[in-house]
């Protein structure tokens, strides 16, 4: 469909929300307040945008923060939104949500899917960005119960890595006040309702290199006159492998991919060069380090053994470090959604080797707080487990959050996490 989904488009396709409140635990977000959310969160998923290119969905969230009574600058490293609701004396939080979506063709089959080809939320960046706004709608209008200064922050290009960086390089914390604890949440192919704490590292570190091995072209029947840099590039992406296999201890976690291969044109032309990228990801920075160098060696050594007539290009285009949320935080949020949510709806993460810039607001003693938030309803979750299949995860074109639950679960969670370190650092 073409457009904007209205509210009415969900109901249509999942079951409605109770006559008054929709349900998560012990509390409930109040009807008004999950409406305006919900519509927030299908016109984002409608109309997805790409790192860096956030304008639509940064203005459609800064309108919602205004609305509810936010001060909000625009334009903050890239189309980066930070909303500021001053309420008294008392410690600074900030929430942050990521705006950008993926370059993948979405294949959910719902009726608010993206309408912008090739792009689709498929990592619940919409539901962080709607958690976050009703979350804000709900702390705004109860004002009374807490003290101090709230900053929501809409960040642009989380899917690159680079956002975080440019927002603080951008005067953040300068223009907007250091905060005491930046708080975060991810959704994650878990029974909606729930969500789950970990201990440790949440998101390893990683590093991604872009590899241009440079070879010599000619014609396909005179392979002798030339530096086939396509065979360099499928001996180098097997060596590779190694790097896992022979030179990471096994008690170190590390992933190495090879996600894109590009050369050439014609099947009877030899091409002159060959690019490869390639992201590495590890628990800790001392192993990521071992991998990179291992990988620039790899690369550097390929070529040579082919004779290539230049040495390979490798340039790092990103860099995160391990997702460490403060263990003192976590143990006050973690204990705050127990009580909210009761015990049994949250779970343990056992950490995951994806990777995100959240770990950047860490900086000049800055806490930071992080949970995931389950997005797979019921009937899902049983029709997944009877059939033995697994749920499609994030980053798939598959990837449907059940709204109708995991919505009022982030909303829940986060206003719940705000209140509970307004009071711990008071």
């Amino acid at each position: 469909m073409t457009g904007a989904p209205n509210g009415d488009t969900l109901r249509a396709s999942t079951p409605a929300p109770g006559p008054d409140t929709a349900p998560v635990g012990p509390a409930a977000v109040p009807r008004e307040t999950l409406r305006a959310a919900l519509g927030l969160y299908l016109e984002l998923h409608a109309n997805p945008e790409l790192s860096g290119a956030e304008a639509g969905t940064a203005g459609r969230f800064a309108a919602r923060l205004e609305g509810d009574g936010a001060t909000v600058t625009r334009g903050v490293g890239g189309h980066g939104v930070v909303g500021v609701l001053r309420n008294g004396p008392g410690p600074t939080l900030l929430v942050r949500a990521e705006l950008d979506a993926l370059p993948i063709g979405e294949r959910t089959g719902l009726a608010y899917a993206s309408t912008v080809p090739g792009t689709m939320h498929a990592c619940g960046h919409d539901l962080h960005l709607a958690s976050a706004a009703g979350a804000f709608a709900l702390l705004a209008a109860d004002a009374d119960t807490w003290s101090g200064t709230l900053l929501v922050v809409g960040q642009p290009a989380e899917e690159t890595l680079e956002g975080a960086g440019a927002m603080l390089a951008d005067g953040l914390y300068e223009r907007f006040g250091t905060p005491d604890t930046v708080l975060a949440q991810h959704t994650a192919p878990l029974p909606a309702g729930t969500l789950a704490h970990g201990r440790g590292a949440m998101m390893a570190a990683s590093a991604a290199l872009d590899v241009v091995i440079h070879g010599r072209g000619g014609h396909a029947g005179t392979p002798q006159l030339t530096v086939d840099p396509v065979v360099t590039a499928a001996a180098t992406v097997m060596r590779l492998q190694t790097v896992v296999s022979r030179e990471t201890a096994p008690s170190d976690q590390v992933v190495l991919t090879v996600g894109s291969l590009r050369a050439g044109l014609r099947g009877n032309v030899v091409p002159d060069d060959a690019e490869l990228s390639i992201t590495v990801r590890a628990t800790s920075d001392r192993a990521l380090e071992r991998a990179v160098e291992a990988a620039r060696r790899i690369v550097r050594a390929e070529c040579a053994a082919s004779g290539c007539p230049e040495d390979p290009d490798i340039t790092v285009t990103s860099r995160s470090p391990a997702l460490l949320p403060d263990p003192a935080a976590t143990a006050a949020v973690r204990a705050a959604h127990e009580r909210e949510f009761g015990p049994h709806r949250v779970l343990e993460w056992p950490g995951s080797m994806a990777t995100e810039d959240f770990p950047r607001f860490a900086v000049d003693g800055v806490r930071t707080a992080y949970w995931m938030v389950g997005t797979v309803s019921p009937r899902q979750w049983h029709e997944a487990h009877s059939a033995g299949r697994p749920l499609p995860p994030n980053h798939s074109a598959e990837f449907a959050p059940d709204a109708r639950t995991a919505l009022p679960a982030g909303i829940a969670a986060m206003a719940t996490a705000v209140r509970q370190l307004f009071k711990e650092t008071r």
